[in-house]
C-alpha cells in the first residue's frame, strides 16, 4: 500500500526538526561554528543552518538531505549512518515500471538500480560540495590564509588575526620551525592531551582521519608537506622534527597547520 505523500512530508519535517536540534546541541557543546562544520563537510552554511532549524522547504530532495545529515553527524564525532538512517526518504522509483519479464533472470533487478542510484547521488553531492566550499588552510612557513572565491577580504584578514592572537607567544616558534631543518624530511609527532578529531595528510594523501583518545602518541614523516588538522587544537601537542612539542592552537578550536620542508634555505 502506497504511503500518503502529505503524511510522508509531515514525517520528514518533524524528523528534520528533531535531528537538526540535536546536531545544533552537539555542535554548541563542542564550541564549533557553522563555518567550521562547513569546512569539514563541504556543505554550504545556509544548508547546515536550514537543517538545524528544520526548514525542509530550503533543502533539496530527501535523499540529499539524508546525505547531508550523515556528513554533519560524522563531523561532530557521531555515528553518521545510524543518525541519518532515521530520516525518512520515501520511495525513490515510484514512476518506473521496468519490463523485467523480457530480461534474463541473471540481469539487473530494481534493487540493483536503486543501489546504483544512491551511489551516484552520494558521489554527485560530494563533488559539488567540494567545488563550492574549499577549506581555508594555515601554512606553517608564515604565509597568510589563502583567500577562497567565497570569502571576503575582511573575513580572511580577521581569520589571520584571530589565529595569531589565539596562539600568542607560540605563534612565531610554531610557524617558523620548518626553516631550521634544511634538507631533512618533515617529521611531526602528535601527542593527544584531550580527545580530539584529527586528520593527517602526508604529501597530498590522507594517512589518518578520526578520533584519537587521550594519551595517544603518533608520528608521521613526509618528503615535502605534512598537514595536521584537529577539532580541538588546544588538546593536541605537535613536535616538528627535533623541536619541543607545542600546542596546535587554542582549546576547543578547529585548527589546520601545514609543516613543509624548505630545501631552498
Amino acid at each position: 500500500m502506497k504511503e500518503n505523500p502529505l503524511h510522508l512530508q509531515q514525517q520528514q519535517v518533524e524528523k528534520l526538526k528533531e535531528l537538526g536540534s540535536r546536531l545544533r546541541q552537539v555542535r554548541e557543546e563542542q564550541s564549533m561554528s557553522l563555518e567550521e562544520v562547513g569546512d569539514q563537510t563541504r556543505i554550504q552554511v545556509r544548508l547546515l543552518k536550514a537543517i538545524e532549524e528544520g526548514k525542509r522547504e530550503i533543502l533539496p530532495e530527501p535523499v540529499y538531505i539524508q546525505g547531508f545529515i550523515k556528513r554533519y553527524a560524522d563531523a561532530l564525532g557521531l555515528n553518521g549512518v545510524e543518525f541519518s538512517h532515521t530520516f525518512p526518504t520515501g520511495p525513490v522509483f515510484q514512476l518506473i515500471k521496468p519490463t523485467w519479464r523480457y530480461l534474463p533472470s541473471a540481469q539487473l533487478r530494481p534493487i540493483h538500480l536503486y543501489l546504483i542510484y544512491v551511489f551516484l547521488v552520494i558521489g554527485a553531492v560530494n563533488g559539488l560540495s567540494y567545488v563550492v566550499n574549499r577549506p581555508t588552510v594555515e601554512v606553517s612557513n608564515g604565509e597568510t590564509n589563502r583567500l577562497e572565491p567565497n570569502q571576503s577580504l575582511e573575513k580572511a584578514n580577521a581569520a589571520n588575526t584571530d589565529s595569531l592572537e589565539q596562539l600568542g607567544p607560540l605563534a612565531p616558534a610554531l610557524f617558523s620551525s620548518n626553516t631550521s631543518q634544511t634538507g631533512k624530511p618533515v617529521r611531526v609527532g602528535v601527542t593527544v592531551k584531550t580527545p580530539s578529531w584529527v586528520r593527517v595528510v602526508v604529501d597530498g594523501k590522507t594517512q589518518f582521519e578520526g578520533m584519537l583518545p587521550e594519551g595517544t602518541q603518533r608520528t608521521w614523516v613526509a618528503d615535502e608537506t605534512l598537514i595536521v588538522k584537529a577539532g580541538n587544537a588546544g588538546g593536541i601537542l605537535v613536535a616538528f622534527n627535533d623541536e619541543k612539542a607545542k600546542k596546535l592552537g587554542a582549546p576547543g578550536k578547529v585548527r589546520e597547520v601545514t609543516f613543509a620542508a624548505n630545501p631552498g634555505s
